[in-house]
């Protein structure tokens, strides 16, 4: 736990360059991932928002600045600049790891706040801007990590944070199983519940406690230390419950879902989004074309626990090993099914469940499912905010956004596998990586 603290009070403290306006020379410019590639462009950024894209590379009063005004230029004629990524499904606080069960009893809501601003460090070093965390403890670790990284205090992605998950009792989201009584009393989440109404009450406590969306587990998971499967575990009338009083308090709402059964029945109830989709059929997808709702695929995890399940050496319990041999594989064609048949799909990658700071390995599964490069890159940025409801303020690179871009080398409209590793990246106006 010292060396946590250390790490994160060190991270917290990482040199980032703040000036009044940040003038950006773009070599090339996606400005709007989907429309031409620019060549030649300023990109002038005041107090954290874009205040002009200019064609050529000029200062001064070419560029809008007065003499009175604190001015950084930045150097990025060599570079390919686009919007900030935006990863619409993590887990900040944690990270899948063989004592993870034994750290659910011995580390405290400070010590998973403390681990999620190393992680959410690495985030933003990977060229995430903006991230979605879908699924955190009971605690207020999710929603200290977020408050600390607006105010300042720790270097980090912009969090849209859920909390706890919504979950059923004994289904994917309930992180008693496997545990005796006595302890699972204390491990005992208020987003649990049963019945419409306690899952309304859930909804609400969580909104109470600061959630920004809602999130909740429609079918069983992977991960869960349950032989219970993967299909639907709320009934109707519960999941209608829930998402009605997450809009009726101002919230998207999103399901995580695997079967069949239960991406359709989220769907039907009027769900925003489905997290993972796996077994998804042509109902679904005019489902999802019907209520314009997205899909968030997860590439990464299913990768990830495929491997798991064919490693006998991996730390997977019985029940976990089972899910992920019939889930994994089969993530890949699902996403390819989806993107044909014209369903919205924004970028996620289960992080938490992978290693944070990889995140960027999903656009090489996106693209393997059928996406082109640029369809990919939209999904992290265009589709991305238009998933969190943020198209007014994130996902491009336009007068009035938030001053989120990142640079790369070489060109990811024709080779995706630029975003692995990024040169440059500025969240608000304010430079995190590269150079100052």
């Amino acid at each position: 736990m010292r060396f946590l603290l250390a790490a994160a009070l060190t991270l917290s403290a990482a040199p980032a360059i703040a000036a009044d306006v940040a003038v950006i020379h773009a070599g090339k410019l996606l400005a709007v991932p989907g429309a031409p590639v620019l060549s030649a462009q300023t990109v002038v950024i005041r107090d954290g928002r874009i205040a002009a894209v200019i064609p050529g590379f000029v200062e001064g009063a070419a560029a809008g600045i007065a003499k009175e005004d604190d001015v950084r230029t930045y150097d990025l004629k060599s570079l390919f600049v686009l919007p900030g990524l935006i990863d619409g499904h993590v887990h900040l606080t944690s990270e899948n790891n063989p004592q993870q069960r034994l750290q659910q009893v011995e580390m405290s809501d400070a010590d998973d706040a403390i681990a999620g601003a190393g992680f959410a460090h690495k985030t933003l070093m990977a060229g995430f801007t903006t991230v979605r965390d879908v699924g955190a403890g009971p605690g207020d670790a999710i929603f200290a990590l977020r408050d600390g990284i607006r105010r300042g205090d720790v270097v980090g992605p912009r969090i849209f944070a859920s909390g706890a998950t919504i979950s059923v009792t004994g289904g994917h989201g309930d992180g008693t199983q496997g545990y005796r009584d006595d302890i699972a009393h204390v491990l005992h989440s208020p987003a649990v519940c049963d019945g419409p109404a306690d899952c309304r009450r859930a909804v609400r406590d969580q909104v109470r406690r600061g959630a920004d969306h809602i999130k909740l587990t429609a079918t069983g998971g992977v991960l869960s230390n349950t032989a219970a499967g993967l299909e639907q575990q709320f009934f109707p009338d519960e999941l209608a419950a829930s998402v009605e009083s997450g809009h009726a308090m101002g919230r998207k709402v999103t399901a995580h879902a695997h079967g069949l059964s239960g991406v359709n029945a989220a769907l039907n109830a009027g769900v925003d989004s489905i997290e993972h989709g796996t077994f998804l059929d042509d109902e679904s997808i005019r489902l999802f074309r019907k209520s314009g709702a997205y899909l968030v695929p997860t590439l990464l995890a299913g990768a990830t626990v495929a491997a798991w399940a064919d490693d006998p050496n991996s730390f997977l319990l019985p029940p976990q090993r089972a899910k992920a041999r019939e889930a994994g594989p089969r993530m890949l064609d699902m996403a390819r099914r989806a993107h044909r048949g014209g369903v919205k799909i924004a970028f996620g990658t289960d992080t938490g469940v992978s290693k944070h700071g990889e995140n960027a390995k999903e656009f090489l599964l996106l693209v393997e499912a059928g996406m082109t490069p640029t369809e990919a890159i939209r999904a992290a940025t265009v589709n991305g905010a238009a998933n969190l409801g943020r198209s007014a303020d994130l996902g491009t690179i336009e007068a009035g956004k938030s001053g989120d871009l990142v640079a790369v080398r070489g060109d990811p409209t024709v080779n995706i596998a630029e975003l692995l590793d990024v040169d440059f990246v500025m969240k608000e106006g304010v430079a995190y990586k590269g150079p100052k």
